[in-house]
Protein backbone atom coordinates (compact mmCIF):
# COMPACT_ATOMS: atom_id res chain seq x y z
CA UNK A 1 0.00 0.00 0.00
CA UNK A 2 1.08 3.65 -0.58
CA UNK A 3 0.91 7.05 1.38
CA UNK A 4 1.38 10.58 -0.37
CA UNK A 5 4.80 11.80 1.12
CA UNK A 6 5.32 15.20 1.66
CA UNK A 7 8.74 17.46 1.95
CA UNK A 8 9.14 19.76 5.11
CA UNK A 9 7.53 22.88 3.33
CA UNK A 10 4.66 21.32 2.82
CA UNK A 11 5.04 20.43 -0.86
CA UNK A 12 4.27 16.55 -2.38
CA UNK A 13 7.16 15.13 -3.70
CA UNK A 14 5.88 11.56 -4.03
CA UNK A 15 4.31 8.49 -2.37
CA UNK A 16 6.10 6.41 0.03
CA UNK A 17 5.57 2.28 0.35
CA UNK A 18 3.80 0.82 3.46
CA UNK A 19 3.55 -2.58 5.20
CA UNK A 20 -0.29 -3.18 5.27
CA UNK A 21 0.17 -5.67 8.08
CA UNK A 22 1.03 -2.04 10.32
CA UNK A 23 -1.31 0.31 8.37
CA UNK A 24 -3.63 -1.46 7.16
CA UNK A 25 -5.07 -4.45 9.24
CA UNK A 26 -8.93 -4.58 10.86
CA UNK A 27 -7.81 -2.99 14.06
CA UNK A 28 -8.87 -4.99 17.63
CA UNK A 29 -10.50 -2.50 19.93
CA UNK A 30 -10.54 -4.86 23.08
CA UNK A 31 -6.93 -5.26 22.52
CA UNK A 32 -6.12 -1.12 22.41
CA UNK A 33 -8.44 -0.82 25.42
CA UNK A 34 -6.56 -3.35 27.34
CA UNK A 35 -2.97 -2.02 26.56
CA UNK A 36 -4.44 1.46 27.56
CA UNK A 37 -5.58 0.02 30.84
CA UNK A 38 -2.09 -1.66 30.96
CA UNK A 39 -0.61 2.21 30.73
CA UNK A 40 -2.57 3.80 33.52
CA UNK A 41 -1.94 0.84 35.66
CA UNK A 42 1.66 1.17 35.03
CA UNK A 43 1.90 4.61 35.68
CA UNK A 44 0.30 4.44 38.90
CA UNK A 45 3.13 5.02 41.84
CA UNK A 46 1.12 2.77 44.37
CA UNK A 47 2.80 4.60 47.46
CA UNK A 48 -0.16 5.58 49.00
CA UNK A 49 -0.73 4.58 53.09
CA UNK A 50 -2.58 4.77 56.10
CA UNK A 51 -2.27 3.60 59.63
CA UNK A 52 -3.67 1.07 61.23
CA UNK A 53 -4.83 0.88 65.21
CA UNK A 54 -1.75 -0.48 65.76
CA UNK A 55 0.51 2.06 64.24
CA UNK A 56 -0.99 5.50 65.66
CA UNK A 57 0.06 7.28 68.61
CA UNK A 58 -2.10 6.35 71.67
CA UNK A 59 -1.73 3.72 74.73
CA UNK A 60 -3.49 0.62 74.46
CA UNK A 61 -5.54 0.76 78.10
CA UNK A 62 -9.20 0.44 78.01
CA UNK A 63 -10.43 3.85 78.91
CA UNK A 64 -12.94 2.59 81.68
CA UNK A 65 -14.40 -0.44 82.75
CA UNK A 66 -17.00 -2.47 80.48
CA UNK A 67 -19.96 -2.42 82.91
CA UNK A 68 -21.90 -0.51 85.18
CA UNK A 69 -20.98 2.92 83.64
CA UNK A 70 -24.31 3.10 81.48
CA UNK A 71 -22.11 3.86 78.52
CA UNK A 72 -20.88 1.93 75.32
CA UNK A 73 -18.51 -0.31 75.60
CA UNK A 74 -15.14 1.01 74.41
CA UNK A 75 -11.10 -0.47 74.28
CA UNK A 76 -8.48 1.78 73.16
CA UNK A 77 -8.26 5.32 72.27
CA UNK A 78 -6.31 3.74 69.03
CA UNK A 79 -10.37 2.47 67.39
CA UNK A 80 -10.51 3.90 64.14
CA UNK A 81 -13.97 5.35 65.14
CA UNK A 82 -11.89 7.36 67.42
CA UNK A 83 -10.85 10.55 66.46
CA UNK A 84 -7.16 10.27 66.17
CA UNK A 85 -7.34 7.18 65.85
CA UNK A 86 -6.50 4.43 63.25
CA UNK A 87 -8.08 3.64 59.69
CA UNK A 88 -9.91 0.31 59.03
CA UNK A 89 -9.45 -0.88 55.60
CA UNK A 90 -6.91 1.97 54.42
CA UNK A 91 -4.96 1.18 51.35
CA UNK A 92 -1.40 0.82 51.94
CA UNK A 93 1.34 0.59 49.25
CA UNK A 94 1.37 -1.87 46.37
CA UNK A 95 2.13 -2.08 42.76
CA UNK A 96 -0.75 -1.66 40.22
CA UNK A 97 1.68 -3.16 37.32
CA UNK A 98 0.37 -5.12 34.19
CA UNK A 99 1.60 -6.87 32.16
CA UNK A 100 0.80 -7.83 28.10
CA UNK A 101 2.36 -10.50 25.90
CA UNK A 102 4.57 -8.91 23.36
CA UNK A 103 2.91 -9.96 20.13
CA UNK A 104 -0.57 -8.45 21.88
CA UNK A 105 0.99 -5.31 22.31
CA UNK A 106 2.55 -4.84 19.34
CA UNK A 107 -0.86 -6.28 17.58
CA UNK A 108 -2.03 -3.24 19.49
CA UNK A 109 0.20 -0.16 18.44
CA UNK A 110 -0.41 -1.60 14.68
CA UNK A 111 -4.63 -1.97 15.75
CA UNK A 112 -4.03 2.05 16.23
CA UNK A 113 -2.05 3.17 13.55
CA UNK A 114 -4.18 1.24 11.37
CA UNK A 115 -6.91 3.62 12.97
CA UNK A 116 -5.01 6.63 12.49
CA UNK A 117 -3.91 6.02 9.07
CA UNK A 118 -7.58 4.91 8.19
CA UNK A 119 -8.56 8.53 9.54
CA UNK A 120 -5.92 10.17 7.69
CA UNK A 121 -4.20 11.52 10.85
CA UNK A 122 -0.89 10.10 9.45
CA UNK A 123 1.95 12.79 7.62
CA UNK A 124 4.30 11.23 6.19
CA UNK A 125 7.51 13.72 5.60
CA UNK A 126 10.68 12.65 4.09
CA UNK A 127 12.53 14.68 6.60
CA UNK A 128 12.09 17.66 9.29
CA UNK A 129 15.47 19.61 9.75
CA UNK A 130 16.23 22.38 11.26
CA UNK A 131 19.63 24.19 11.45
CA UNK A 132 19.26 25.81 15.22
CA UNK A 133 16.38 24.98 18.11
CA UNK A 134 13.47 27.58 17.40
CA UNK A 135 10.24 27.50 18.01
CA UNK A 136 8.94 29.78 15.22
CA UNK A 137 10.46 27.35 12.89
CA UNK A 138 8.38 24.95 14.02
CA UNK A 139 5.18 26.78 14.07
CA UNK A 140 6.11 27.24 10.47
CA UNK A 141 6.29 23.83 9.72
CA UNK A 142 3.17 23.13 11.68
CA UNK A 143 1.61 25.79 9.64
CA UNK A 144 2.83 24.93 6.19
CA UNK A 145 0.95 21.05 7.02
CA UNK A 146 -1.99 22.34 7.88
CA UNK A 147 -1.52 20.61 11.13
CA UNK A 148 -4.12 22.06 14.04
CA UNK A 149 -4.70 20.68 17.38
CA UNK A 150 -2.57 18.16 19.12
CA UNK A 151 0.69 16.77 17.15
CA UNK A 152 2.41 13.61 17.72
CA UNK A 153 6.13 13.96 15.99
CA UNK A 154 7.80 10.27 15.66
CA UNK A 155 11.18 10.81 15.33
CA UNK A 156 13.82 7.66 14.77
CA UNK A 157 16.39 7.92 16.72
CA UNK A 158 18.71 10.07 19.21
CA UNK A 159 20.72 11.94 17.22
CA UNK A 160 21.70 16.07 17.16
CA UNK A 161 19.05 16.73 14.20
CA UNK A 162 16.07 15.26 16.36
CA UNK A 163 17.79 17.07 19.33
CA UNK A 164 16.89 20.25 17.58
CA UNK A 165 13.53 19.02 16.59
CA UNK A 166 13.08 18.16 20.22
CA UNK A 167 13.98 21.25 21.66
CA UNK A 168 11.72 23.45 18.95
CA UNK A 169 8.79 21.40 19.77
CA UNK A 170 9.48 21.90 23.10
CA UNK A 171 7.60 25.21 23.76
CA UNK A 172 4.47 23.82 22.04
CA UNK A 173 1.90 22.38 24.79
CA UNK A 174 0.23 20.75 22.14
CA UNK A 175 3.08 18.97 20.34
CA UNK A 176 5.26 16.32 21.20
CA UNK A 177 8.23 14.44 20.42
CA UNK A 178 8.38 10.52 20.42
CA UNK A 179 10.93 7.98 19.78
CA UNK A 180 9.61 5.51 17.20
CA UNK A 181 10.46 2.47 19.31
CA UNK A 182 8.74 4.23 22.26
CA UNK A 183 5.27 4.20 20.20
CA UNK A 184 2.60 3.13 22.45
CA UNK A 185 -1.58 3.53 21.98
CA UNK A 186 -2.24 6.34 24.44
CA UNK A 187 0.11 8.65 22.51
CA UNK A 188 -1.44 7.18 18.89
CA UNK A 189 -5.02 8.07 19.89
CA UNK A 190 -4.81 10.99 22.43
CA UNK A 191 -3.44 13.07 19.16
CA UNK A 192 -5.05 14.44 16.40
CA UNK A 193 -2.69 14.76 13.61
CA UNK A 194 0.73 12.15 13.63
CA UNK A 195 3.85 12.97 11.91
CA UNK A 196 6.22 10.33 10.51
CA UNK A 197 9.40 11.40 9.19
CA UNK A 198 10.42 8.20 6.34
CA UNK A 199 13.27 7.37 8.91
CA UNK A 200 11.04 6.50 11.50
CA UNK A 201 8.54 5.15 9.21
CA UNK A 202 11.64 2.39 8.51
CA UNK A 203 11.79 1.95 12.45
CA UNK A 204 8.43 1.20 13.03
CA UNK A 205 8.43 -1.35 9.94
CA UNK A 206 11.63 -2.78 11.36
CA UNK A 207 10.05 -4.04 14.90
CA UNK A 208 6.61 -4.24 13.83
CA UNK A 209 6.51 -5.44 10.66
CA UNK A 210 8.42 -8.77 11.11
CA UNK A 211 5.48 -10.67 10.79
CA UNK A 212 4.27 -9.77 7.82
CA UNK A 213 7.49 -10.04 6.22
CA UNK A 214 7.43 -13.72 7.50
CA UNK A 215 3.88 -14.16 6.43
CA UNK A 216 4.66 -12.73 2.65
CA UNK A 217 7.49 -15.26 2.23
CA UNK A 218 5.80 -18.35 3.37
CA UNK A 219 3.32 -17.15 1.27
CA UNK A 220 6.23 -16.81 -2.26
CA UNK A 221 7.38 -19.71 -1.20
Amino acid sequence: MQATLYNQAGDQVGDIELNETIFGIEPNVSLMHQYVVMQHANARLGTHNTRGRGEVRGSTRKLYRQKGTGRARQGSIRASHRMGGGIAHGPHPRSYRKNMPKKMRRLAVRSALSVKYAASQIRFIDAITFPEPRTKDFIQFLSSHGLNGKTLIVIDSKNEGNAIVRRSANNLPNVKTLLATYLNVRDLLMYDNIVMPKASVDVIEGYLGQTGRVAAASEEE
